[in-house]
This record gives structure tokens, sequence and C-alpha cells, in this order.
């Protein structure tokens, strides 16, 4: 009997070879990296071998990094130092994988030693703490910054592994579902061995890891390659990062793999436009890629000298079912080709009770396919998360008289089975074939083409429906969509905004032409189909499409319970003790419809007075304020488990504190309120420094360059709009101020000395630092450092901003020494590094900045104590307690300072002589009407959130004075 490892690992080895107790082969020679103990019969056999499979290609490159390269030799050589490191014996070894050079070094060392491999998602702790408690294994490998870390769990091995198995994934992304797919050697061997045939691998191809190591398209692709002896250019990098591109070009990379998700991304940055001189093949699965978008990208490639090859999977196949030849890519785009190099396919004909089966008439709107999924093993719709697929964009589906059946998949490559509970890994192949779930036929040409999904059907209205057309349908009108049905209505999930007949959908957008096409295509009811607009649709870490999140998204959207209380406003516990509703909560305070439980304020477009008025509320509701509430979704906001009896004392975050006690320095001083003391300057110094903090928190976010650039404009327009429009009426009443105040470029064209026309300096100087900002993010370079870099860029702004500060360019005396943007600007990116600041070292460096650059300032010590001290609160001090009444007063304030700001130079001076505490009462009271009114202006002329801005821009859309 002999039994293989895949060609990778080394060549085929008889079952005589397998090292023996004491680490020696029957020759006699040393078995390299094995202890004693041996491995059981069957499993992969000795490391030598492995590192022998790795070794016959010498010096030839293996891995390409940032930091360098690794040969082949030097590889083995790592692997065989690896293998002895994680014990004797045949044991379960769970490795967390990212991607980096010791996570592949660890991953072909388990391999090599004869272990089971559990691979899962590195980056989702909560997934690898629930495989643990699942399946105990016995040696679990995490990494640890850029190496790895391997805890033994146990000597020897708790389990009972079968003799075949090699390696246990997934099926459903990072959940932590306890369902494993069971693969062999013989599987690893097959698939990797047909990809590299049909791909046509060579030894100097280097192909990219723009996909997780722990996703099987991504493994299928390191396996196909260490078969060819060919080259990986390891990096975590998203193709939207220039840096990419650049280690791409760099290591002369042959080969990109990527799924639907990584296609939408090429279209961003312009791949079409892409100078990639050793491009040989661009492959696509993980799911459909729409027919149109396939035939594009054939052609490009065509044009560019580089193949596209579409391919079909599921983790059950050990990745891959399906191939669609390069020369068939533009011609046959609607297909998913033919079976891969030892597989085949049959068409099982569909039982008379399967909703696929029947009312085909519902599907004939257009030609229809489908992505794959796969539940294999029978279909029981828990497994399979399929991979390639491919289908005719459009619509709706499965066309009457055609030779459909699900597509039963046989070949070397089916896995063993599935794995539920760790006892489950003792049992040899259960099945032969696989069952992937999805209906198909056959072409005249011989392709196979999917048509739709058998477990993706709904019965509404005694309709039985296609989901996945549904979505096919929107996405021929330029939407990504996706749905699920409920007891009495079609839910649809749509991403982004999109114009239908020249109305907007998305955002404060009508979304009936939306509803009209569902209902029409589906022969439903219009009101049996509701629309929901999000930022983005759930996807798994492999950028496809979560249907088990979609599915809970659709639960969550649907309209809740009326509410007990008639103003929707709940406290904590809810009236009269019920629950708290903070998606009530957050639908009042914002005006918004959609609010889900996977909201946060960020992504639901939040703004300076909502943000103060909802951090207020949201304690009352919860009894405590969360740290980063503002970007916690809203499902993790809960009360406290044990709600302490409401005190007299309440929590404010320590920005909104600082804006309201900074506004109210601002008119005492100016008001002579604080003349007693001699009076309290840097206040609008110390809102600079917030401004910077709020802008970082609420705009530098993960959105799309274009959305962040909205959403700052917006937050200009914000201040600049009424701020205009005010002194434009001062101007015309008055003749203190003049045109330079109205276009807010007095610093530029104003007086040199300080008097009438420098009151809005502040103004002024935020407005153009706003402005500057939008500009460098508008600079695809600078944007794309800035998400890379967020703490370093912060910094570098800062350190730019000094060169005024201590003179290395010096600026003219008078109130341009400390009054304009270019001379408060680092104070703007104080703050702003105070908020990317995620570590108590970064924490220590903005200190220390401070600390440096605040004294000496203003030649005014008690003002820079003002500053410095308000600062050093911000950096290390994310909220306060506060007597209650106070903190609903403060926030009032801090909603309103910038109308306080620009209204108090009209109140202060009627009543500073005589009531100089009057003075500032009645200043702080017109800037706070001043506040209501025109928020409510603004509400009333459209809902002034530009309809084109989607969600995701998570943007403060008024920074007020912070």
């Amino acid at each position: 009997m002999t039994s293989t490892v895949p060609p990778f690992l080394g060549p085929t080895v008889p079952l005589a070879d397998v090292p023996l107790a004491d680490g020696f082969l029957p020759d006699g020679s040393r078995a390299r990296g094995l202890r004693a103990g041996g491995l059981r019969a069957g499993g992969l056999r000795a490391v030598g071998f492995l590192v022998e499979g790795l070794e016959r290609h010498g010096d030839r490159t293996a891995v390409v990094t940032a930091e360098g390269r690794l040969s082949y030799a030097e590889l083995a050589d790592r692997v065989d130092t690896a293998a002895r490191s994680l014990g004797p014996g045949r044991r379960l070894v769970l490795l967390a994988a990212v991607t980096t050079v010791d996570v592949l070094v660890s991953y072909l060392a388990a391999l090599s030693a004869g272990h089971v491999v559990l691979l899962v998602p590195g980056d989702h702790p909560e997934a690898t703490e629930a495989l643990i408690a699942a399946y105990d294994p016995d040696v679990v490998v995490r990494p640890d910054g850029a190496r790895t870390r391997v805890e033994q769990r146990r000597e020897g091995s708790g389990h009972d592994l079968h003799p075949d198995l090699a390696l246990l994934l997934s099926t459903s992304g990072s959940t932590g579902s306890p369902k494993l797919v069971r693969l062999s050697y013989a599987n690893l061997q097959a698939n990797a061995e047909s990809i590299a045939e049909y791909l046509g691998l060579r030894p100097d191809d280097r192909a990219a890891t723009t996909l997780p190591l722990y996703y099987c398209y991504g493994l299928s692709v390191v396996h196909s390659h260490l078969l060819r002896g060919a080259g990986l250019i390891m990096t975590s990098l998203s193709v939207v990062d220039a840096c990419f591109w650049d280690l791409f070009r760099d290591a002369r990379g042959t080969s990109l793999a990527g799924v639907p998700y990584t296609f939408d991304l090429l279209d961003r940055i312009g791949f079409d436009q892409m100078s990639l001189p050793h491009l040989r093949y661009v492959t696509q699965a993980g799911g459909r890629l729409a027919p149109a978008r396939v035939a594009r990208y054939a052609e490009l490639g065509r044009r560019r000298g580089w193949d596209l090859v579409v391919m079909y999977g599921q983790t059950e196949a050990t990745a891959r079912m399906a191939y669609l030849p390069a020369h068939l890519a533009a011609t046959h785009p609607h297909t998913i080709g033919i079976p891969i190099p030892g597989g085949s396919f049959r068409l099982e004909p569909l039982a008379d009770d399967n909703p696929a089966a029947q009312d085909t008439q519902v599907y004939e709107v257009t030609e229809g396919g489908d992505g794959e999924g796969g539940d294999g093993e029978g279909g029981d719709g828990e497994g399979g998360d399929g991979e390639g697929g491919d289908g005719e964009g459009g619509a709706a589906g499965i066309r009457g008289g055609e030779d459909v059946g699900e597509l039963v998949y046989r070949g070397p490559n089916v896995m063993m089975g599935y794995a539920r509970t760790p006892a489950d890994l003792a049992l040899g192949a259960t099945l032969d074939e696989l069952r992937t779930g999805d209906l198909a036929r056959r072409t005249d040409d011989g392709l196979y083409e999917i048509v739709g999904r058998r477990t993706r059907f709904a019965k509404l209205f005694g309709i039985r429906i296609d989901l996945q057309h549904v979505e096919d349908t929107l996405a021929g009108q330029g939407l990504r969509a996706g749905c699920a049905a409920g007891d009495d209505a079609l839910d649809v999930m749509i991403e982004g905004d999109v114009m239908i007949d020249d109305v907007m959908i998305g955002g404060d957008g009508d979304t009936a032409p939306i509803r009209t096409l569902v209902a029409r295509a589906c022969r439903l009811p219009e009101n049996a189909v509701r629309v929901h607009r999000l930022a983005a649709l759930p996807r798994l870490a492999t950028g496809k499409p979560d249907l088990v999140a979609l599915r809970q998204l659709a639960r969550d959207v649907r309209p809740a319970p009326p509410s007990p209380s008639p103003s929707g406003r709940t406290g904590r516990g809810g009236p009269a003790g019920g629950p708290v509703d903070v998606r009530r909560l957050f639908a009042e305070l914002l005006h918004r419809d959609d609010v889900t439980d996977d909201s946060t304020f960020v992504s639901l477009g939040g703004d300076s007075l909502s943000y103060v008025e909802l951090s207020l509320r949201l304690e009352d509701a919860l009894g405590h304020l969360p740290p980063g509430w503002h970007t916690t979704p809203l499902r993790d906001l809960r009360p406290r488990a044990q709600p302490r009896r409401r005190g007299a004392t309440g929590s404010i975050e320590t920005s909104v504190l600082l804006r309201a006690v900074a506004i109210v320095l601002i008119v005492g001083t100016h008001a002579n309120t604080f003349d007693a003391v001699g009076g309290i300057l840097g206040g609008a110094h110390l809102l600079i420094a917030v401004a910077g903090f709020n802008v970082a928190r609420f705009h530098l976010t993960a959105a799309p360059r274009r959305e962040r650039v909205r959403g700052l404009l917006r937050s200009v327009a914000y201040i600049a709009v009424p701020s205009i429009l005010f002194i434009t009426a001062l101007v015309l009443a008055m003749d203190e101020h003049g045109l330079a105040n109205i276009v807010l470029l007095n610093s530029v064209f104003g007086p040199d000395l300080a008097g009438p026309p420098w009151e809005f300096w502040f103004v002024e100087a935020l407005v153009q630092i706003l402005l500057v900002l939008t500009a460098l993010l508008s600079v695809p370079a600078f944007d794309r450092w800035q998400r890379r870099r967020p703490f370093a860029v912060a910094v570098a702004v800062l350190a730019v901003g000094l060169l005024t500060r201590f003179d290395v360019v010096a600026l003219p005396p008078g109130p341009r020494h400390t009054q304009t943007s270019v001379a408060v600007l680092w104070l703007f990116a104080l703050g702003w590094a105070t908020a990317a600041a995620t570590t108590v070292r970064q924490r220590l460096v903005v200190t220390a900045a401070a600390a440096l650059s605040i004294p000496g300032f203003f030649a005014d010590a008690r003002r820079e104590h003002v500053v410095l001290g308000g600062v050093l609160l911000l950096i290390w001090t994310a909220t306060l307690r506060c007597p209650r009444p106070l903190r609903r007063l403060a926030g009032t304030l801090a909603a309103s300072s910038l109308y306080i700001y620009l209204t108090h130079w009209q109140v202060f001076p009627h009543l500073q002589n005589d009531h100089p505490v009057l003075a500032l009462l009645a200043s702080l009271a017109v800037g706070v009407a001043a506040g209501k009114v025109s928020f409510h202006a603004m509400g009333l002329l459209g809902r002034w959130r530009p309809r084109d801005v989607p969600l995701v821009t998570s943007s403060s859309s008024k920074v007020s004075m912070s």
C-alpha cells in the first residue's frame, strides 16, 4: 500500500519509507525535523521529503516580500526548523493564519510533519477562540507581530485522526462555525495539479497573495505555485494601495487572483491604465462576476497581453471544479466553462417538490445566471461558500423548457466530508461526489452555465422567487444589492447611491423606482417589497457576500413594534422598564428611517449637533457612555449588566466639555466677566485643537477617497455658509467689516492691526485649514499615505505647522502671528494627532509635542496653561464626570458654539460695562437661539445632507467650534 502526498510537499512516499519510531528511515538515513514517535500510517510523510520537495528548486525564489526574498532552499530550512517545534506524533494543530512568511512556514511545517492543520482566520480572534473551544486542538499557532507563537496545549494528542486527513477548513468565513470541511492529502494534491495544468504554471511565475491564506482560493494559489517551483509575492496590502503595485512590479508579478469585490476595487483605481509588463493572467473566482465585466476584462487582457481565467469551485472541492478557458471568456462570459482536469459534471434532475422546479414563468424577465455557493453533501444549507461562478447579468433566471438540473461534481478533489465535532476527525471519506446546490445547464458548446441556486428561493403570495436573480436584475441597473425574504415581504438592501431614471437612490433619495422594478420582476405587489439603503453590504473576509449576515440584517431592518412612548425617547430600561430601543433613539435624533443594528453614528452621517445630543441621551438610556460609541455598531450599545443607581453626576465626552468651556471663556473674556482674574484667554486656540481632533475622528475614516472629500466639503459648508451670511448682514448694516471678511480672507487682505475685522479669525482659520486638508485628500497618493500611516501623517503635518511656531518660517507681528490658518495649523494638527494616537507611546509623543510647543507661543503663561491643560485632557481623558444639569448645559453650548461665536460680538458690548455677567449669559442665549433657528432652517431646506454623499462618509457635518 502506498499513500501519496501533494507534490508541492515532496514526492510520493511508500509506506515502507515512513520514519520509524527512532526517527530514522529504513535505509538508516536520518529523518530531518522528526522527533521520536513517528507518524501514523497513511499520514503525510516525513519533513525530510517536504524539505527535499522544496530543496529540489534550490536557489529559485520562493517568496518575495517588501523586506526581501527567500529561496526555496531557505524556505525548506525554515520549514524543517519550524516542524520540530510542533511536537512528536501526529497532532491537531490550529493555525491562526495571516499573510506572513512565518505563517506560511508554520503551515507547511505542520503538514510536512504529518499533523492535521485546522486553518482559521488570524484576524478574527472570536472565530479562533470558538474553534479552539469546539475542537480542543493539541497545538495552537498564533501570529505574534511578524512572528508566530506556538502554544503546546498537551503532550501528544487527544484526538483520533484519520490517516488520510490533512486539512480542515471552514466554509462560513469568520463566524467560527464548528462545521468544517475535511480534506485529504490526495485532495490537496489533485487540486494543485489540476490548477497548475490548466493555468500552465511555469517556474518563472509569481503570484501575489491577494486573498487570505485561510480561504481555500487563496490557499490553492499557494499550493499550485509551490508545485511548479514558482514564486509567491507575499503581502497583506490591498490592491487599492499603491505600495502593493510597487511591490508587484518590482517582484515581476505574473498572476493576480481576485473575487468579484477585488474587481470592484480594480475598477476604482484605474487598473485598465496600469503598466504591468510581466502580468500573464488574472484569475477570478469567489462568486459571480457579471458577464459584461467578464467580457470587458477579457478584452482588456487581450489588449494588454494577459489572460482572464474565470473559475468555479467550492471549499468542498478543495477550491476548484471548473474553469473557462481564456480564449472563450469574451464569447461565453455567462458560463463557468468545463470541468477541471480529472473532474466531471452531471446534472441531477430536480425533484417536483423543489421550489426551483416550479413556477418557472416567474423567472422569465431576462436571461439570468448565478454565482456559486454550495452546500455540498446533500445540500444541507450550511456548508459551501463557493468561489467562482459566473452567470449572465441581468435578471431573473431559470428559463422554461431547458434541461436544468442540480450540478453534481465528481473528482479526486472532492472532500472527505464534513466535521462537526472532534469525533468526526477519525472518519474516512463519506462521499465520492459533490452536490453543489447550484442549478445549471449544459450549453450546445459543451460549456456549463449556472442558472440559479437551489437554496436561495423564497415563496411569497404563492409565488416562488429566486433571490439571486433579483440581485442580478438590480445589478443590471448598476446596483449592488442583497435580498432576503420574510413571511410577508421581500427585503432588498442596496449598497451606495445610484441614479435610476434621473432619480437618486440612496441616502434620502426616493427608493420607489427600485421597489417598482423588483415588484414587477417578481410579480409581487409593491407594498410587499421593502428597500433599505446601506453604506456597504455585509461581506466575508474573502470579499464574498455574507448571506447569513444578510438574512440577519433583513430581520434587523424590518419595522419594529410601535414605541410605548409617543416621543420615541427611551431611558435606561426604557419606559416602564421596557427594553432600551437604541435604534429608535438614533432614528429620532438623526432623522433617518434606515437605522439598523449594524449602523454606527459615524456611518449614519452624524454631525456635531447630533453627536452632542446623542452622547447625552445615550448615557441616559444605557446608564453609561460606552467608549468609542460613535463608531460602535448599535447592536453592541447595551445597558450595564447591573444598572447603577442614577447619581447626581453623569459622563460627558472631554471634547464636548472642552468646547463648552472654551466658548464660555471666549465670550466671558470679551464681555469683561472674568476681569476680576484678569481675563482668561486661550479658548479659541484650544478650540482649534479640538477641531483637529474631531475632524480626524469623523472625516478620516475608511470611506473611499471621494466620499471623504465630499464629507469634508460638507463640513466646510456647514461652517462657512452661516458665517458668510451673518457677516454679509453685518457689512450691510455697519462699516466695521468689509468684503475680505465676507469671503473669509481677512487674514490675507485685512489690516495689520487688531480690530473688528479680525473678530472672525477663528472661522477663517478653520475653513482655510479644512480646505487645504480637503485638497490634500483629493490627491490619491496623500490619501493612501494617510490611510496606511494615520499617526505618522498627523505628526508630519504637525511638524510642518511647527515651522511657523518656532519662526523657521517667520510670520509678521500682530494678529497674523497667532490668528491665521498658517499660524495655528500646528494646533489643529496637534488635535489631529491626538485622535490618531492609538497607543500609550503615541500619546506620549503627542504629550511631548504639546509640552514643547504650547509654552512660549503667546508670551502669556495663563493663556498657555489653558490651551495646554485642555490638550492634555483631550489626549488622556475620553470622558469626564460632571453634575447632570451642567452636563446638559454643556452639551447645548457645545452644539451651538459656532453660532455663539458669530453672534456674541453684537450682544456683549451693550452690557459688558455695567452688567458683565448678564453680558455673558445674554451672548450665550442669543447664540443658542441662533443655532436652533439655523438648524431648523437647514432641515426645511431639503434635509441639507447632500444626497450624493453615501452614509459611509461618516462625517461630522457640523464641525462647529470643534
